[in-house]
């Protein structure tokens, strides 16, 4: 035989060992677990799951049809699950990992003679992960030849205490993914970030000029996106700008990333089937609580949580939109970037600092003024002598350093100076601190209040409307229950131990707006500024849009009132402004109509017309024998139980008394937009914010009164149409 060159076997040689096929330890594909694998405990169960588990979030990222999960029983289970001896015949494992990341306890290990020399654990240690698995390796080229043990643990019993693990191979070529990064010259303001839901979160940066100067994480699309988030880089226009991440090695994403002229789809944005029509969403990503509402020359401006880069909580700024009327939003963009992804920009408050107590602005131009906690430092202030439009971080920061969160800025008239009303968790428990401070930078302690949990609001109401007597100080947190009483500037003392309660469902972390606008034809004291109207924003928690680029919604923003009922003082809550459709009312019945009013025998339909977004009113009397009613809203029933004294709607209860001489009458205000239904009823002591999407083929609105009659002694349901002007 002829002998090849020494040159020639040399060269060759690689690319044999390149060309290796890959061999499978194991796929767990089988309804058992492969031949000489071991388990201990009750995690692992019998043989590999077939997907997610009862109770468990949904598991993607595996191959085939089945994987090592070890959540039987939940997180609390525990064992190991432990392979025959594998004779390494390649330079890399390749493998699926996902869960819990609990290294040591939550993990995969290789043994080479009866030693750990290479481990993994599952990416996730947030309550909002996912159970993605995603591909590790090993490079196992020392060990080539040799014989090891793959061993998988679940030794945690706490959150995320599991570990979910698939198709182990032996490999020449490696499958994690590894750093990338692509440089653009910065000649537009916004960048496009085609993100994949349910898709590898990956953690990107910005650098420019060797400096990270965002980061983020992101679930990036590898192939075609569900949306398309952006990220304003204007301020960094004529730089290079470099975006650095981690991706599979056959990755497109960063390709897909775009310098542009405007937002994505900006023709269409505001007009997506599921976009509400009068209450607040941000253009992309998510948004939770309501932060720093103030109304400063002529503009309402609304800040909040927001996560520009996914649909789902993370990656907190502080978006930011305006408005003339609390009704018509503008955007302007992120106020407040986080420092870095330990040291986020959680939720706070905003003021004007009128007097210039601060310094940062002057007493004819007086600086706006935000208050927020910083993950990484405390609570911190920043600045803007531009109307809002940017903001300069004070060089003090932090100015309280506590257990805490989210601080509320009061100017306190009486005693001239500033009041930060923050959530404190000082000994173990949860309170409500009072700070106070002449200048907005130096805060001194001055008493906490217990049994309330973050995002307080503080401020005071008139009783009796706004024209009304003696104010009340109203102190709540972020579940919206409140107490009444009064407030020196230093020490809250509340009239009554128990709470009340004026919001049901999906409300969460309300704040209301300081420096309100004056009531017209008002000129008295500033002392007396608590007659200005009180307005409240809240936000609508686990309000969905499925399949849109954007999450959550803010509660339609109400004027708070104090009024006296026969069992005490009440807070209650009137809708503030609606972009009303022009035209007649869809239905319109009114005392004094022929007939006067509309009485019912059973389920009628009242109303028959196609009403994307509408505002109803119902004054309605049961008669004797009726045990309540129901209205159908297309599709979502609201249902008022007379003998219970109770209103329910998509599973949140409130209690509504009954109303009338004989207790028969029963007034609803029903506001109903593409993902809500919110009511209010009582006088307004009582609102609901329950989350609700339409029925697309129910166009109605049915009145069923259950066990007798009901008449309509006055209805009106009127159109609205977007606030948006799409």
């Amino acid at each position: 035989m002829r002998r090849l060159p020494l040159l020639f076997a040399l060269l060759a040689a690689p690319a044999f060992a390149a060309d290796r096929p890959d061999i499978v330890v194991a796929d767990f594909e089988g309804d058992r677990y492969p031949a000489g694998w071991t388990t201990t405990g009750t995690a692992f169960g019998d043989g590999p799951a077939k997907g997610t588990l009862p109770d468990q979030m949904p598991v993607t990222g595996y191959l085939g049809k089945g994987l090592v999960n070890s959540y039987r029983g939940g997180d609390k289970s525990t064992g190991t699950l432990t392979s025959p001896e594998v004779k390494l015949e390649r330079k890399f494992v390749n493998l699926l990992v996902g869960g819990g990341k609990h290294p040591g306890k939550t993990c995969v290990d290789l043994l080479v003679g009866g030693k750990v020399v290479r481990t993994s654990t599952g990416p996730n240690d947030r309550p909002g992960g996912n159970e993605r698995l995603e591909w590790v390796t090993w490079d196992v080229a020392e060990w080539e030849g040799k014989p090891a043990v793959f061993r998988i643990t679940d030794a945690e019993t706490g959150g995320w205490g599991h570990v979910n693990v698939d198709h182990i191979t032996l490999s020449d070529t490696r499958k994690e993914a590894g750093p990338v990064s692509r440089t653009f010259k910065v000649d537009q303001p916004y960048l496009h970030l085609p993100v994949k839901n349910g898709a590898p979160m990956r953690r990107v940066k910005f650098v420019v000029g060797g400096k990270t100067v965002r980061e983020f994480d992101i679930e990036l699309a590898d192939d075609k996106p569900d949306w398309v988030a952006f990220s304003e880089v204007g301020p960094f226009k004529g730089k290079e700008l470099s975006v650095e991440t981690v991706l599979p090695a056959d990755s497109k994403a960063l390709a897909a990333l775009a310098l542009a002229a405007d937002v994505p789809d900006a023709a269409n944005l505001y007009k997506e089937k599921h976009r509400p029509l009068f209450h607040f969403t941000s253009r992309r990503g998510w948004l939770n609580d309501p932060n720093g509402l103030v109304y400063h020359n002529g503009e309402w401006h609304l800040f909040y949580q927001h996560n520009p880069f996914g649909v789902e909580w993370g990656n907190m700024h502080w978006g930011h939109a305006v408005s003339k009327d609390l009704v018509r939003w503008t955007e302007l963009g992120e106020a407040l970037y986080p420092k870095g992804m330990n040291d986020m920009a959680f939720s706070g408050s905003a003021v004007v600092d009128k007097g210039n107590t601060s310094g940062w602005g002057t007493k004819e131009k007086p600086p706006l003024v935000l208050a927020y906690t910083s993950t990484g430092r405390g609570e911190c202030m920043a600045y803007s002598t531009d109307d809002g439009r940017s903001w300069t971080e004070y060089d003090g920061n932090p100015v309280v350093k506590h257990q805490g969160r989210d601080p509320k800025l009061v100017w306190y008239e009486k005693g001239r100076h500033w009041v930060m009303a923050v959530y404190d968790e000082a000994d173990k428990r949860q309170w409500i601190a009072f700070y106070t401070s002449p200048d907005l930078k130096a805060w001194t302690f001055a008493s906490r209040i217990d049994g309330f949990f973050e995002c307080p609001d503080l401020f005071e109401l008139p009783v009796g409307g706004r024209r009304g007597g003696t104010p009340k100080w109203v102190l709540y947190a972020a579940d919206g229950k409140y107490l009444l009483g009064e407030f020196d500037g230093k020490t809250y003392t509340p009239d009554f131990k128990d709470k009340k309660q004026l919001w049901y469902g999906n409300f969460y972390a309300a704040q209301t707006f300081d420096n309100t606008p004056e009531p017209i034809g008002y000129t008295g004291p500033p002392e007396r500024a608590h007659r200005r109207p009180r307005i409240q924003v809240g936000w609508a928690q686990g309000t969905k849009f499925p399949g849109m680029p954007f999450g959550q919604q803010m509660t339609v923003p109400v004027e708070l009132d104090l009024r006296g009922y026969p069992d005490g003082l009440w807070m209650t809550a009137r809708p503030w402004g609606l972009p009303r459709a022009e035209g007649a009312p869809a239905l319109d019945i009114i005392p004094g109509d022929d007939p006067p009013s509309t009485r019912l025998y059973g389920r009628r339909t009242i109303l028959a017309r196609d009403l994307d977004g509408f505002d109803a009113e119902f004054y309605l009397l049961l008669s004797h024998g009726t045990t309540g009613v129901t209205l159908d809203l297309r599709g979502t029933k609201l249902v008022y139980d007379l003998a219970k004294g109770t209103l329910a709607c998509n599973g949140v209860t409130a209690p509504v008394r009954p109303q009338g001489p004989q207790g028969m009458q029963l007034e609803l205000r029903v506001l109903f937009d593409r993902g809500s239904v919110e009511v209010f009823t009582d006088g307004g002591r009582v609102a609901m914010s329950v989350a609700a999407i339409p029925d697309e083929k129910n166009a109605t609105l049915v009145l069923d009164p259950s066990g007798g009659e009901v008449s309509v002694t006055a209805a009106r349901v009127s159109r609205v149409k977007s606030a948006w002007g799409k």
